[in-house]
């Protein structure tokens, strides 16, 4: 897709989000290693409660993980596929409108939650298995293409450096969406995502947030992945449990410039924010309006 390019309706599972819809990502890890929760939804009822949670709250799609993104311990694909492929088929039952998401690089898993109805394949990772596109088409699921500076899934980066990390992120991105297409991808099941943190240091994350306009100009729908992340404990000097205000600044600064689909821990929070931007761009009505018209 060309930059430039008029954005376009994004179709996941059952629904379409129009192009001027801020779409709410609720995250519910299955990993006893989580960084943020600490392995608070490994338990089967505990994650169907934060799904049953997360849609109160306004969430749109919900994102199952099995792996943690930073190094640990091995979890290879058939243990992956036990924490998330059964729980993406209990969604599906408990809520069948709602977009299931699996945060996974690898075809093996993606075929597996795919055929227990996830309509979403998140792979944080920049492609390192071309075959999670060829499943994405078979399932007819959509898919997340990322910036991840050509690192190994669950690696940190160490003094990476780039010429201009946003024509990095445009670069490559971009054409791991051309190659999905061409795998068989829905052109209109395919996000984008700078994917801040992962090959990148604080610096780097800082201004491809700041230039998120340019990522959003290609015309793919960006997916914003910013909640609770190290670049903005760096930014306040706070831990995971002090980020929520530079998580909702970020979210603010991202759906200003463009961002489309955000992905959150904090729910609720993320769903009044976005309403908030959405209202003064005209793009959504206040909830209620009373005061000076009675």
């Amino acid at each position: 897709m060309p930059a430039g390019t008029a954005v376009s309706a994004l179709r996941l599972g059952r629904r379409t989000f129009e192009p001027h819809a801020l779409v709410v990502m609720a995250i519910v890890n299955r990993t006893p290693d989580s960084f943020f929760d600490q392995g608070a939804f490994v338990a089967d009822d505990a994650a169907l409660a934060a799904v049953d949670r997360a849609v109160e709250e306004g969430a749109d799609i919900v994102d199952v993980g099995g792996v943690k993104a930073g190094p640990g311990p091995e979890v290879d694909a058939t243990e992956e596929v036990r924490r998330t492929a059964g729980l993406v088929a209990a969604i599906r039952s408990r809520h069948p409108d709602l977009v299931i998401s699996v945060d996974t690089w690898r075809a093996q898993v993606g075929r597996a939650v795919c055929q227990e109805g996830a309509d979403l394949l998140n792979d944080a990772w920049g492609g390192p298995d071309p075959g999670l596109a060829e499943a994405a088409a078979e399932f007819g699921a959509g898919l997340v293409c990322s910036h991840a500076g050509g690192l190994p899934p669950r690696t940190d980066p160490h003094r990476v450096t780039y010429d201009d990390v946003m024509a990095d992120v445009v670069a490559t991105v971009t054409g791991l969406a051309e190659r999905a297409v061409a795998a068989g991808v829905r052109p209109d099941g395919i996000l984008v995502d700078a994917a801040h943190d992962f090959g990148k240091n604080t610096y780097h994350s800082l201004e491809v947030t700041r230039r998120l306009g340019e990522l959003v100009a290609t015309g793919w729908p960006v997916l914003v992945a910013v909640s609770n992340k190290k670049f903005l404990g760096e930014v306040l000097d706070a831990d995971k449990d002090g980020r929520l205000e530079g998580t909702l600044a970020a979210t603010a600064w991202c759906a200003a410039q463009g961002g489309r689909v955000f992905r959150a821990h904090q729910v609720g929070a993320t769903r009044r924010v976005l309403d908030t931007v959405a209202a003064i761009r005209g793009t959504q009505p206040p909830a209620v309006t009373r005061r000076a018209l009675a």
